[in-house]
């Protein structure tokens, strides 16, 4: 059957709607308006006709065209308020994932942010922060409003060493720590000490390989397994390795304690550099903590921590616990002044570590993050047992394991449903599927449940669950 629905209501012209084929009348309604939204023809906002009055132009049962409406709402292609009838959903434009270039006429701003990387700016403890702000401007003394030092308050470093020594089994006295703006500020620093070139996991923050590529240093990728990175592939040729030992970032689990102790090895025998990404090192879930493998040999080790993930990115403030030898010429490298990071924002912090409020804020978040950890396993169990999660047992995210060939269509329905999520090949090294170590690149989705809104993350996990292939 071939209807032809006169659509001066919807856009002021006439819209031809065709049902082509036979079968379930409803699926033939609802394939036909999906397509008139996926080409433009019916663009977000457009209101469309009572469903009483499609039925009568297209010849269909009024049941036939409700339940159409009803059940392409609940996919996200269409919204019904009370009062203003039912239009195309806003969100029904396709968003562009984080590190896909951006088609300006067709990207949207997503409803629901499931992209790891922040916490929910919601829960910052701004009460405990401003009376830490307080006590420590108060007790500051003159020279904390001067020129800043290149390596950070010295209440700060002292807070710090104390903090990392007792919660990561870092070994490190004050005089060791230059802080810096962040992770990201750190390896800047060090690529420019160091050289190059870099071993780096085969999973990782492409930004972190653009930068150190935009300061001269080359990365090659070093396979991952169930047991974190393959330090076995290590040369004499590499000045350093850039790993996520804790966590292995994006994938999930730690560093093995022999590939912890083998990368050591490398680094005493050769002369290189660990550099361990402590991005989310406090927060675990089902284990037992994981101590820093700068504890092992502070000497070969430099440990990278911020508090981008505990507290908030907007505070600047990160730490690089370094060996001995490289504290001059990093010092020297960020330059005879701070620049970076604001020295009553670092006295807030060190008054805020000193005073308790920085452990009860992990803790709470550590709460908080297990919590929507167990929501979303909930949720794929009723909605998608097919589907396997893993890395869930630290982090502020999870990999959910697709069938093969599926991830591009998995994350082009993810944002057809409004939803801002990431695929498993965003993140793998461009070098990947040539350096010999690599396994096939595996599918996937990267779902960070840290930053929606406690309103609105049921919904975003019920997005996603629809997005998700089919067994």
């Amino acid at each position: 059957m071939n209807s032809w629905v006169n659509s001066a209501e919807i856009l002021g012209s006439d819209l031809p709607l065709e049902l082509s084929g036979t079968g379930n009348r409803r699926a033939l309604l609802m394939d036909a308006l999906r397509e008139a939204v996926r080409s433009g023809r019916l663009a977000p906002g457009t209101r469309l006709p009572p469903y009483r009055s499609l039925a009568a132009d297209l010849g269909l049962a009024r049941n036939t065209v409700a339940d159409a409406y009803a059940e392409l709402v609940a996919e996200g292609w269409l919204a019904a308020r009370q009062g203003s009838g039912t239009r195309v959903a806003e969100r029904a434009v396709p968003v562009t994932p984080v590190h896909r270039p951006r088609t300006p006429e067709r990207a949207a701003r997503p409803v629901h942010d499931l992209v790891q990387g922040q916490p929910d700016p919601s829960v910052f403890p701004r009460t405990a922060w401003l009376a830490s702000a307080r006590r420590a401007l108060a007790a500051a003394p003159d020279d904390a409003f001067g020129p800043g030092d290149p390596h950070g308050r010295p209440e700060l470093r002292r807070a710090l060493a104390g903090y990392l020594a007792r919660v990561r089994g870092v070994r490190a006295a004050p005089e060791r720590i230059v802080l810096c703006s962040g992770a990201a500020h750190g390896l800047r620093l060090l690529a420019e000490v160091v050289g190059g070139p870099w071993a780096a996991e085969e999973y990782g923050l492409p930004f972190h390989r653009a930068l150190l590529a935009s300061h001269g240093v080359g990365t090659r990728p070093l396979g991952v397994d169930a047991d974190g990175a393959r330090v076995d592939g290590l040369t004499r040729r590499d000045r350093a390795v850039l790993l996520t030992p804790a966590h292995q970032f994006p994938t999930g689990g730690p560093l093995h304690p022999g590939r912890r102790a083998a990368v050591v090895d490398w680094a005493r025998a050769t002369g290189g550099l660990v550099v361990e990404d402590d991005y989310d090192g406090e927060f675990r879930y089902d284990r037992q903590p994981v101590g820093a493998v700068q504890g092992l040999d502070p000497e070969h080790v430099v440990l990278l921590g911020s508090v981008s993930k505990s507290l908030s990115p907007t505070l600047r403030i990160g730490w690089m616990v370094l060996p001995q030898r490289l504290v001059g010429p990093v010092v020297t490298a960020k330059g005879e002044r701070e620049q970076f990071s604001s020295a009553t924002e670092q006295l807030t912090l060190a008054d805020f570590v000193e005073s308790g409020a920085y452990d009860r804020q992990v803790r709470r978040m550590r709460q908080r993050h297990r919590r929507r950890r167990d929501q979303l396993v909930a949720a794929l169990e009723r909605r998608a047992p097919h589907i396997r999660v893993t890395g869930i047992a630290a982090g502020l995210h999870a990999v959910l394991e697709l069938p093969p060939g599926t991830e591009r269509s998995a994350v082009r329905a993810a944002a057809w449903q409004g939803l801002a999520v990431e695929g498993l090949a965003d993140y793998l090294h461009p070098g990947s599927e040539g350096a010999g170590q690599a396994d096939a690149p595996r599918d996937g989705l990267v779902v960070g449940y840290a930053t929606p809104a406690e309103s609105t993350y049921p919904e975003a996990l019920e997005a996603l669950c629809r997005a998700l292939p089919p067994r």
